[in-house]
């Protein structure tokens, strides 16, 4: 028999009875060396009405609306897009106009169904949203007074279209189309057993919580034809090279969780896929395997991103600057990201790719110019070690101060919710787990690092790879991070993590600050910023993070 960790009571994604429990943001990791804009996730704007002035909707696929649909335009097209988005689960607010918030749905909606994430609404997007639940009830939180206290099969209701996001999120492969039927029934009861809950197929107080209580996994943003990825995959292997492969894999008809794992299942995806495109069945993932899986992801090719070229190759120039658009800036974007970066790999350096080369440059050392050069393409390839000086500013030693600053500080307040400015969120700290954004907002303020992720596994493999002034210390001092994984298994990426601040030092005992954490002085409700007493001798794993 399996034996469960014993978990601490009142901690960020372990929620104790009478505990608020958010919604969690809808998708991938959002990190602002590429200073994203305006992010919005799904559970921002529940059921939001259209707002009075949004223009009638257009079927998208109409000859009134434009072959691409894009930022800045405001029609009918951008209304049935909205409503379109809506559908599965972007709670955006239906006003017709193609702002930055429908911008970061449609990436999101891309990354999802293996589409080419350019955050342009080319035919492909257009057809995928038509063919992928566009008539699933809009979503609503499973524990508002609108959600029965057990969601069960045979209901069809915004309340099953919010569970089946939450369960495609723990990688099961039901459709979202907001009806509780088999397949839901059996996902549900898998959910049960893998979290040892009782397995009855009912969604009640326990199971919501459970859904809830999570951090979510890596990105799968990364192109595997790029040089961020093995040239073959195999079985395994790990990582965000193997996710982006089991999300292709869905998208060719498979159904795999999307856990960044290469094991006998994807094995057995891939041995299909390539028997189903007349390819040597050996489970490699090679050039040809790659190359058949990107094929016709990006519709008639208008939208899609270059082909990726070796930065280093003749095909590139000597300096890529912003401007250009090729294979060698899909390249370049696809690096970027591997180094933390969040950027849509479209093959067209803009702004936000520039400054994300800006940022890659100053934590590398290298002059900051923003033309990527011999240097900066040595370093992106793994050439050049960062320096291990203290970055620009100093702000070490200010981390703890800023900190415990903020001390009593609650979950919803105006200031709880002013840490999202750093990862850019502006939504409510009572939607959502933001003790990893708490991290990322004393980070800016006090500019010891550039760093910024609401992923607790982001700040663990940033820190263990040696990137952005992080790293790995067995002996921990006051200004230092510290991850839990309360699971156990080292790994920090099983659903179940917390982060913080070391405060004190004594042995094996420490205390910390930690955001999106039980009040101590009032049995773990009422989420805040507080601090705790931890120890290195416990049931769960911690892991130290020295930030100079």
């Amino acid at each position: 028999m399996r034996h469960r960790r014993r978990v601490p009571a009142g901690e960020a994604g372990v929620p104790q009875r009478g505990a608020r429990i958010g919604r969690p943001r809808w998708r991938a990791r959002i990190l602002v060396p590429a200073t994203i804009l305006a992010v919005l996730s799904a559970g921002t704007v529940l059921g939001a009405a259209p707002a009075m002035a949004a223009p009638a909707p257009i079927k998208l696929t109409s000859s009134s609306c434009p072959a691409t649909i894009q930022q800045g335009q405001v029609s009918g097209c951008v209304t049935e897009l909205q409503n379109l988005l809506n559908a599965h689960g972007a709670g955006l607010v239906v006003d017709g106009e193609f702002g930055a918030k429908t911008l970061y749905a449609v990436r999101t909606y891309q990354s999802a169904t293996a589409i080419a994430v350019d955050g342009l609404v080319g035919p492909q997007t257009k057809s995928k949203l038509y063919a992928t639940g566009g008539s699933a009830p809009a979503p609503i939180n499973l524990t508002s007074a609108s959600c029965p206290a057990n969601v069960v099969q045979g209901q069809k209701s915004g309340c099953v279209t919010e569970l089946q996001r939450l369960l495609r999120h723990f990688g099961y492969a039901v459709e979202v189309d907001g009806e509780f039927g088999t397949e839901t029934d059996s996902a549900v009861r898998s959910f049960q057993s893998s979290h040892g809950l009782s397995v009855d197929g009912q969604v009640g107080t326990n199971t919501k919580a459970a859904l809830y209580n999570t951090d979510e996994s890596g990105s799968t943003s990364l192109d595997l034809r790029s040089a961020s990825c093995p040239s073959n995959i195999v079985e395994g292997q790990s990582g965000g090279c193997v996710a982006t492969l089991q999300a292709l894999l869905n998208g060719k008809g498979q159904h795999l969780d999307v856990d960044g794992e290469f094991g006998p299942a994807t094995l057995a995806a891939v041995k299909s896929f390539q028997a189903s495109v007349s390819l040597s069945v050996d489970g490699e993932v090679g050039p040809n395997t790659k190359a058949a899986l990107y094929s016709n992801i990006s519709g008639d090719g208008s939208n899609g991103a270059p082909a990726p070229i070796n930065l280093t190759s003749a095909s590139c120039p000597s300096n890529i600057v912003q401007g250009q658009k090729s294979g060698c800036v899909t390249e370049l974007q696809s690096l970027l990201n591997h180094h933390g970066a969040d950027l849509a790999v479209d093959g067209d350096f803009g702004p936000l790719t520039y400054a994300a080369v800006r940022d890659f440059q100053s934590e590398q050392g290298l002059s900051v110019d923003g033309q990527v050069g011999p240097n900066t393409k040595a370093a992106l390839y793994g050439a050049v070690t960062p320096p291990a000086t203290t970055p620009p500013g100093g702000g070490y030693s200010n981390i703890l101060s800023v900190a415990a600053a903020e001390l009593g500080t609650r979950e919803g307040s105006a200031r709880a919710n002013s840490y999202g400015s750093a990862v850019g969120l502006s939504r409510s700290t009572s939607g959502y787990a933001w003790c990893a954004t708490f991290v990322s907002w004393v980070a800016k303020q006090t500019g010891a690092t550039s760093y910024r992720s609401t992923w607790v596994v982001d700040w663990v493999d940033q820190a263990r790879a040696g990137r952005y002034h992080l790293s790995v210390t067995t002996s921990p001092q006051p200004g230092d991070i510290v991850a839990f994984d309360w699971n156990g298994g080292n790994d920090y990426r099983g659903g179940n993590e917390h982060i913080g601040f070391v405060r004190t030092v004594n042995g094996s005992s420490f205390t910390t600050v930690e955001g999106n954490t039980g009040n101590p002085d009032n049995g773990g409700a009422n989420d805040g910023v507080y601090s705790k007493t931890r120890s290195t001798n416990s049931s769960y794993d911690v892991l130290f993070i020295r930030v100079r």
